[in-house]
């Protein structure tokens, strides 16, 4: 059996010389190397900003959404949107574990698990597409995919559903890097609080901020500002298009007396939401861009052409233990959880 490169670099097919989530297209044979493991896939998560341009494309068709996510499979080994860049992550159960890692991991074959990688770097086959769930960017399969050495993983809980937890997982790097920006007092702002992401960055720093603090929840959706106020997170729930930059200014100066704010956090799947993000933070704050529909040219650019001096983070979707400690937050809120439920279940 064949050793493999812990990046996976040898199932790199073109352009060589670039790690797997870089590469236009992967082997996605499923014979495994001794240092890989083989997953029999149960669903795929997908990325929101890659959902919603599939949707989009498909006009809302499963029929034709299903033929997009095949087509981007069988022209590139893996689930990577050529549009956003994006992929998404997936659950399934452990089939093989490679003899090079026997005894290394805390995992056995017939273990549950989601991965916490993306799905543009994850060697992918789709056997059958079951359902498509439109209304949480999930799709349920029959397939398989390969795990590198070095790929991020968790055991799914036994105390949450598999599709809540996955739902979480996707998306756990942001209440975990919120929880390190957010300080208390903090004046924050959060732009596409209404869905999944959003939600959880909204009621993180909730918690950060405490109540000398301030909480501001942005969707151009009346029916996510009104969720927004009877979850009670947030102090303003602000229904303005983000994509409109002044519009933002003008409806956070309102909300702040002209303070801005100290952070922002942009949850949003749609593009054209940088300098909405930027006009509504104060000199010296910090933004944090999570969303996979941002461009960091634009963002990097827009910033230096209003003279705004702000820091912006990367949204890198890990941080040590994330995926515990989002799962914790289910654990800890009745509300969230319940929230989650009935989203997801």
């Amino acid at each position: 059996m064949k050793h493999g490169s812990p990046y996976g670099t040898h199932r790199v097919l073109e352009p060589q010389g670039v790690l797997p989530q870089g590469a236009w297209k992967i082997d996605n044979t499923m014979e495994i190397y001794d240092n890989e493991i083989l997953i029999d896939v149960a669903a795929l998560n997908i990325d929101a900003a890659s959902f919603t341009q599939i949707k989009q494309e498909a006009a809302g068709d499963p029929g034709r959404i299903e033929a997009i996510v095949r087509g981007i499979v069988e022209q590139r080994g893996k689930h990577h949107n050529p549009v956003t860049g994006s992929g998404g992550m997936l659950i399934g159960q452990v089939a093989r574990i490679g003899p090079a890692l026997a005894g290394r991991l805390e995992l056995k074959p017939g273990d549950r698990i989601a991965t916490l990688v993306s799905l543009s770097l994850t060697p992918l086959q789709i056997a059958t597409i079951r359902k498509i769930h439109l209304d949480r960017e999930q799709i349920e399969i029959e397939g398989q995919a390969i795990l590198f050495e070095s790929g991020l993983h968790a055991r799914l809980p036994d105390d949450i559903p598999e599709k809540v937890a996955l739902a979480m997982l996707d998306v756990a790097g942001a209440p975990a890097q919120t929880a390190r920006l957010v300080a208390p007092g903090d004046r924050v702002v959060i732009v596409g609080a209404g869905g999944k992401s959003g939600t959880l960055c909204v009621y993180e720093a909730r918690k950060r901020a405490g109540p000398a603090g301030c909480v501001i929840g942005v969707s151009p959706l009346a029916r996510d500002c009104e969720r927004m106020r009877e979850l009670g997170w947030v102090d303003h729930a602000v229904q303005v298009d983000a994509t409109d930059a002044l519009a933002m200014l003008e409806a956070i100066s309102e909300v702040t007396d002209g303070r801005l704010a100290d952070v922002v956090i942009n949850c949003v799947n749609i593009p054209n939401t940088e300098m909405g993000s930027i006009l509504a933070t104060r000199d010296r704050g910090r933004i944090y861009f999570f969303s996979m529909a941002t461009s960091f040219t634009a963002a990097a650019l827009g910033a230096e052409g209003v003279g705004k001096d702000v820091d912006m983070i990367v949204g890198n979707g890990y941080a040590r233990d994330h995926a515990l400690y989002a799962l914790s937050l289910l654990r800890e809120s009745p509300r969230l959880r319940r929230l989650f439920e009935e989203r997801y279940v």
